[in-house]
């Protein structure tokens, strides 16, 4: 499994490192991506989906989905989906919710606490840890499928 490991100095840095993979998404054209967030609360998550939101082409705000579950941003072609599955109780709700019909063709999805949907979630292409040192944030990517392996090719 290949990874990469960056230290991001703040809130900024965090950001572009999420355009930066929204930049390399579209420069490699992939079908569809999903994503994998793990760290503690405010470690950053929320905040890379916004880079990698911003940077696929939307302007408003990027809210976190805590009580929704999902946030939709519909940036043709490209459908991006920010998941929020810490208030999920049973990974059999992501069935009611019809889960699959968000992994279609020119989709990216970014789900954190991904372990409250074992079972139920597909394969993932990457998994994004971060975590606090001091005032930065560490970010570890790691590749899981070939998609995978080409973003973290072209990680800078």
């Amino acid at each position: 499994m290949n990874e990469v490991t960056l230290a991001l100095a703040d809130e900024q840095a965090t950001v572009a490192m999420g355009k930066q993979l929204a930049d390399i998404t579209k420069q490699l054209n992939l079908d569809n991506l999903l994503v994998f967030l793990n760290g503690d609360l405010g470690a950053g998550k929320t905040t890379l989906t916004r880079g990698f939101v911003q940077g696929m082409g939307h302007n408003g705000n990027v809210k976190s989905p805590t009580y929704t579950l999902v946030e939709p941003y519909e940036l043709s072609p490209w459908h991006v989906y920010h998941f929020d599955l810490y208030r999920l109780s049973d990974p059999e709700e992501l069935e009611y919710m019809g889960i699959r019909d968000y992994f279609a063709q020119k989709s990216c999805s970014f789900i954190e606490w991904p372990e409250k949907g074992s079972g139920i979630l597909p394969q993932e292409d990457l998994i994004i840890n971060l975590q606090y040192n001091d005032t930065q944030r560490i970010i570890t990517l790691l590749a899981v499928t070939s998609r995978g392996e080409q973003i973290i090719n072209l990680i800078t």
